[in-house]
């Protein structure tokens, strides 16, 4: 590694979980994470065992999908126009009732598929406008030089859930149902909506042209959209990026989709595909763990490149590599990812202005969820046509391209954590 990406030795910041209010929102954040780490295993089966087709179970998750791409950058103007908290706080309490239909449903029967759909609408659409306020919140509850750490609390967060959510969402499933673990998530979300209640959360400074003014003085929405896509552009360090995150996710979207079946057939089984999957969700907690401590002096830099790793799994697997090298290979990917993650969002958080905060990230969501769709689109057709190495190989001078191509810009290389 370069000399200029070596991390800089500086003493380790105050834990951020000593903030009382940050340590409401990692306590409500982590739950509703756990609740939602239960639901992909569980919504599968609800919707199979309503339809007997997985056509079915795609509609639905579609239906989750659809709404939170159209709705993000809305969700990012609400975010930066009225109260992060309060927005967050009622966004919880809407999926607390949407999961909690679901779960009574399931719970006294086989489920009605039209009402799973319009509960994920509504999920999606609510997902929207939540996801944009997650910056904003974590930026206000704690000081400045503790930003970094409470990212990778909240990151360590996620990745727990990831490696501990399939397997409370097996035992729920197999012992008292699958709509319990709907319940589950319904309480999750009551109970992060109480600790938000609870949470103080530092003044941000209103958007330009509005301070001191009333509601009347706001802009229009399309004024308000156009700033926030200005503050995107205009940082090639972050537009860059956002290639890269975007060309990321079409391809773990390729791997998604064919992964399973090459696992069967090549890497010794339907248990090698499971390796693969918990030794990624050991490796994303792992990476989230490093950047608790690890602070790089060019810090989109070392994230970019740490985020190119994902060529490695595509290629070794398009190559016939045998199962420890591909998992292996995954792993490390997903540490990369893991890194990146904190890092990435503790440089937006410092580097964009707080009156656009959540407009410029729910552009960063918008991309990243746009390009996973395409990926599932695309990569069965071309595995059809010219067989799943193509699609792999494809994918991953996709996300190597661009994730190192970033470090030919120089807003990249010049991008300091001073």
């Amino acid at each position: 590694m370069p000399a200029t990406t070596a991390p800089l030795r500086r003493p380790p910041a105050p834990h951020p979980l000593r903030t009382r209010s940050f340590r409401l929102l990692f306590t409500g954040r982590a739950l509703s994470l756990l609740g939602d780490a239960v639901i992909p295993a569980a919504l599968a089966l609800a919707v199979l065992e309503a339809t007997g087709s997985t056509s079915a179970l795609a509609l639905v998750l579609a239906c989750s999908m659809v709404p939170k791409l159209l709705l993000l950058p809305l969700g990012g103007v609400a975010g930066d126009r009225f109260d992060a908290r309060t927005i967050a706080l009622a966004m919880d309490l809407v999926r607390c009732v949407t999961q909690l239909v679901v779960g009574v449903q399931l719970l006294g029967g086989t489920p009605s598929l039209a009402l799973i759909a319009g509960v994920e609408v509504i999920g999606g659409a609510a997902g929207a406008f939540a996801m944009p306020t997650s910056a904003p919140l974590v930026k206000g509850t704690v000081p400045a030089e503790s930003l970094q750490r409470a990212n990778a609390a909240m990151a360590v967060a996620h990745s727990a859930s990831r490696v501990g959510g399939p397997a409370l969402a097996g035992t729920l499933i197999l012992t008292v149902g699958p709509g319990w673990a709907f319940v589950l998530d319904a309480a999750s979300f009551a109970i992060s909506a109480a600790l938000l209640c609870a949470v103080r959360v530092k003044r941000v400074e209103q958007a330009e042209g509005t301070e001191g003014a009333g509601p009347e003085a706001r802009r229009s929405l399309l004024a308000d959209l156009r700033e926030g896509w200005y503050e995107v552009r205009t940082r090639d360090w972050y537009w860059s990026s956002l290639i890269g995150h975007s060309a990321w996710n079409g391809a773990a979207a390729v791997l998604m989709t064919l992964g399973p079946a090459l696992a069967r057939d090549r890497l010794g089984g339907d248990m090698a595909w499971v390796a693969l999957l918990q030794t990624g969700a050991v490796g994303l907690l792992l990476g989230s763990l490093v950047a608790d401590r690890v602070r790089p002096r060019r810090p989109v830099l070392v994230a970019d490149l740490g985020l190119a790793l994902y060529a490695l799994p595509l290629l070794l697997l398009a190559g016939g590599a045998p199962a420890v090298a591909v998992i292996g290979a995954y792993g490390l990917a997903q540490a990369g990812l893991g890194f990146l993650n904190p890092v990435w969002e503790t440089a937006v958080q410092r580097a964009v202005p707080e009156r656009a905060l959540a407009r410029v990230t729910s552009y960063d969501w918008l991309l990243s969820f746009a390009a996973m769709p395409l990926g599932y689109a695309l990569a069965p057709l071309a595995a059809s046509a010219r067989g799943p190495e193509l699609p792999l190989v494809v994918a991953a001078v996709a996300v190597a391209g661009c994730c190192l191509g970033s470090a030919l810009l120089p807003g990249v290389r010049r991008f300091t954590s001073d």
